[in-house]
């Protein structure tokens, strides 16, 4: 596999991290370039991480962790989605206050963002790849993606007050939601 096929994946690997951080962004107070970083950070080191862990156990558990994989990620997205939806709802004040993000919500949507890429580095083992430039190069990208996402979100999150942490909401069950009926139907 070239690079520019691996850059591909990168991108389309890293789109559920872009929703997911245009969403924070919308939420969060105080979003300065420190904190964008290190959410963005998160995102890309799970989704560089996920396909090593799908590069080592290969086909031996692909079947089994393939069938929840989806559920896992639909649940995890949906109850943040839900969470972001209800809190916005409970606001009395559009402008009054923002969310904090708590670290084991931003790992959990950083390992429900990646599970794809869990299969992806099955997918990478099939092919006997070595694994070493593709993790780098979804990293880096993911990182990059996701602070542009942070930073569009925190732009709009200003504009649009309480609304956009409903809308945040929505948007994770969105993601949630497709990658359950990708996995089941396609």
């Amino acid at each position: 596999m070239d690079i520019i096929s691996i850059v591909f994946i990168a991108v389309g690997l890293s789109m559920d991290s872009f929703a997911v951080s245009i969403a924070n962004g919308l939420t969060l107070r105080d979003l300065n370039f420190k904190k964008r970083l290190i959410i963005a950070s998160s995102l890309a080191i799970f989704q560089a991480l996920m396909p090593l862990f799908g590069w080592f156990i290969g086909t031996g558990y692909k079947n089994h962790i393939i069938e929840i994989a989806h559920w896992i990620a639909f649940l995890l997205l949906s109850f943040i989605g839900l969470k972001m939806i209800y809190e916005g709802i409970k606001k009395k004040n559009n402008n009054s206050e923002k969310s904090e993000l708590k670290i084991p919500i931003l790992i959990g949507q950083s390992f429900a963002t990646s599970i794809d890429a869990f299969a992806v580095g099955i997918s990478f083992a099939f092919l006997n790849l070595s694994i070493t430039i593709p993790i780098l190069i979804i990293g880096v990208i993911t990182l990059i993606i996701s602070f542009i996402g942070l930073s569009l979100g925190k732009f709009l999150g200003i504009k649009f007050g309480k609304f956009a942490e409903i809308f945040g909401g929505l948007v994770l069950i969105g993601i949630g939601i497709k990658v359950l009926i990708e996995h089941l139907y396609f």
